[in-house]
């Protein structure tokens, strides 16, 4: 009996010791602010067979995007340096929106009804 109070108190001490240990470390750097500040599309879903959407942001600086579909295929990649975006080109479905400005990535999700 003695033992076994021994080996729950040995373990519980080595997994609060050891919390920090095995955690993972990020260097200092907060993620949470390396997203496209104020970076929003709309409309979102798309409706009604439109063919343009809009994706602002703070800066508004010339932006990459590429499209992928939900299997992770690249799709195309464009420029844009307004907030204009053509998707004509897009049949209706889930599109991942990988958005690159000023060195800076965003994910961001588009469906097209």
């Amino acid at each position: 009996m003695k033992k076994s109070y021994f080996v729950i108190l040995f373990f519980t001490t080595l997994f609060f010791a050891s919390q920090n240990g095995f955690s993972q470390n990020n260097n200092g750097k907060d993620f949470a602010h390396n997203n496209i500040e104020n970076l929003s599309i709309y409309p979102n879903p798309v409706t009604n067979n439109q063919t343009v959407i809009y994706i602002n942001s703070k800066n508004n600086l010339t932006k990459k995007i590429e499209f992928y579909d939900i299997l992770g295929k690249l799709i195309s990649t464009t420029y844009i340096n307004r907030k204009e975006l053509n998707i004509a080109h897009l049949n209706r479905g889930v599109y991942i929106l990988k958005i690159t400005e000023n060195n800076i990535t965003e994910v961001k999700k588009l469906v097209i009804k």
